[in-house]
């Protein structure tokens, strides 16, 4: 790990097996975005369309 300082702003470096390490565990920490069924999907679709329209 190496630090660099650049315009008073300290960055570190470090090696890409290391790097490629942080970015699996921070996505392994991230909850997934919840999916809609299709019956699901096509409700809301209906509802923001609706909504959609009364705003116009």
């Amino acid at each position: 790990m190496t630090e660099i300082l650049i315009d008073k702003k300290k960055y570190v470096l470090i090696p890409e097996k290391n790097y490629r390490e942080l970015i699996k565990k921070a996505a392994l920490k991230t909850k997934p975005e919840k999916t809609f069924s299709v019956e699901e999907a096509r409700t809301y679709s209906k509802k923001m369309i609706r909504k959609w329209a009364a705003a116009k």
